[in-house]
């Protein structure tokens, strides 16, 4: 049994670190949805500091969930109706439980995944999506990055799991099972969170020194310090862009900031072949740089990788790559010192680089308004009418008369009330959101599920567990479908 200290509201004036996971029911963060939520926080030492949180979000009416998410979890849409809130709520006690001032939010391949989906939501239910990642003194983290550098570059203490390839594999379950490490139920958001809670400990306990070099470093402006641009050196980089065949790792050196994204620092992969890169700076006629956007599109020939500072990147000096780790996981130092050698003698490089970079291209806003975050920032106006329709009750939403200047907002507004209040709609607003569910959850489309379902039933039918879980999927879309097919009240 766990005892929580009892802290007053004070105490998180101290750094604390917020442990989270999603369970969700799909794997794309614009269009999927979460099902289970939970997080738990600990002081800098992983005491457990409150009791943890857990809440499931209830599915609305125009989506529906994809069978291998619901296979692999166990969450049906039935069980989140049974113990959920609607995505308005959920999301608001998210934001809440982020936004607490000097909070390390941390999890597990988070910024990839459980960060957009996070993002997401708060772009869905008129959130700032990224304040609650800088703003309070707030920051946030990525354990599995700092696993991938523990076995490239700090191995000793810890036992690294290894797929039947002989491959190292990062799978938190994986890692925990070999450790001995208690991982009750893997894809349970709770028992997740207090699995990435126990590996923190174990990595700061057997590699300290490097666990408190990338913590202090998961910040952008301390990378921009790090990094020092004035001259060309070498760094590790650790990434999964690698591949495990490569130990998720290889030197790079920096060459120049992006000209169009300041979070964005243009790299020399000193593991790969120089020559294209040579080429670059001898060939300065204007034919060849005019195609600049052909180059980026097709760089695979350019040894050129772009690192994005405010993504947590793992990046170090390249001396803490010690030479019995380099023969360890196959890196040649020999063959990256002399790439760097013959780097340092084309001075333009980095104009050359830049430029290469400096077409702008314009945007292309294509797609469902849900998949538009990206689309760009909200003007001020914006941002004060999204702020008010955040602090207005459900019942007054409808009261609200704005004219807003990103078209986004105003189908974002309408779906926000749809999927959360669909009891406060107008009896035009109900036609018109059963015409888009219509749209979206059409005969095809059902079919197609339902085929899929079937299929997926034959393949597990010795599975009496996975058998049921498809069985609920399919109750619920014969619910959704009949709800199709009824006239608005």
């Amino acid at each position: 049994m766990i005892i929580v200290k009892l802290y007053t509201e004070t105490i998180f004036m101290q750094p604390t670190f917020l442990f989270y996971d999603y369970e969700t029911f799909g794997t794309n963060p614009s269009l999927d949805r979460p099902a289970q939520f939970a997080a738990i926080r600990t002081d800098m030492d992983f005491n457990i500091i409150e009791e943890p949180e857990i809440i499931y979000c209830c599915l609305a009416n125009d989506y529906l969930p994809q069978p291998e998410a619901v296979l692999i979890t166990g969450i049906t849409p039935q069980i989140t109706q049974l113990r959920g809130i609607n995505e308005a709520k959920f999301t608001k006690r998210i934001h809440q439980i982020f936004c607490v001032p000097n909070t390390c939010i941390v999890g597990y391949n988070n910024i990839s995944f459980d960060d957009e989906i996070s993002r997401n939501l708060f772009y869905r239910n008129f959130y700032d999506p990224y304040d609650w990642s800088w703003k309070y003194s707030n920051s946030r983290w990525d354990l599995l990055d700092v696993a991938r550098a523990c076995y490239a570059l700090r191995p000793d203490g810890i036992r690294w799991p290894k797929n039947h390839q002989g491959l190292p594999t990062f799978c938190l379950e994986n890692i925990t099972q070999e450790n001995e490490i208690i991982h009750h139920s893997a894809h349970d958001a709770l028992s997740d969170v207090y699995a990435t809670i126990s590996l923190a400990k174990l990595i700061k306990k057997k590699q300290p020194k490097l666990y408190n070099f990338l913590y202090a470093h998961r910040k952008k402006h301390n990378l921009r310090a790090l990094i020092n641009d004035s001259q060309i050196r070498s760094f590790v980089f650790v990434s999964s862009r690698f591949g495990r065949e490569k130990s998720n790792i290889t030197c790079i050196a920096p060459l120049a900031w992006h000209p169009n994204n300041k979070n964005a620092l243009i790299t020399y992969d000193l593991g790969r072949d120089i020559s294209p890169l040579i080429d670059l700076n001898h060939n300065t006629s204007s034919q060849f740089l005019s195609n600049d956007c052909n180059l980026i599109n097709n760089s695979s020939h350019l040894p050129l990788q772009l690192i994005y500072i405010n993504k947590c990147p793992v990046i170090a000096p390249a001396n803490v790559l010690r030479k019995s780790d380099a023969l360890r996981i196959g890196i040649n130092l020999e063959y990256h010192a002399n790439n760097l050698t013959q780097l340092l003698q084309y001075k333009k490089i980095q104009e050359q680089v830049i430029q290469l970079y400096k077409t702008k291209t314009k945007p292309i806003y294509l797609g469902d308004v849900d998949t538009q975050i990206y689309n760009g920032f909200f003007n001020n106006a914006d941002r004060s009418a999204i702020n008010t329709i955040c602090n207005t009750s459900a019942e007054n939403l409808l009261t609200l008369n704005f004219t807003f200047y990103d078209k986004r907002i105003e189908q974002l507004f309408f779906r926000f009330r749809a999927r959360n209040f669909p009891n406060l709609l107008t009896s035009a607003e109900k036609i018109a959101w059963l015409k888009h569910r219509r749209t979206i959850l059409n005969p095809i489309y059902i079919q197609e599920y339902k085929n899929k379902l079937k299929l997926l039933y034959e393949k597990h039918y010795a599975n009496p567990t996975k058998r049921m879980r498809l069985q609920a999927l399919l109750d619920y879309t014969k619910d959704i479908e009949l709800s199709l097919n009824a006239e608005p009240l």
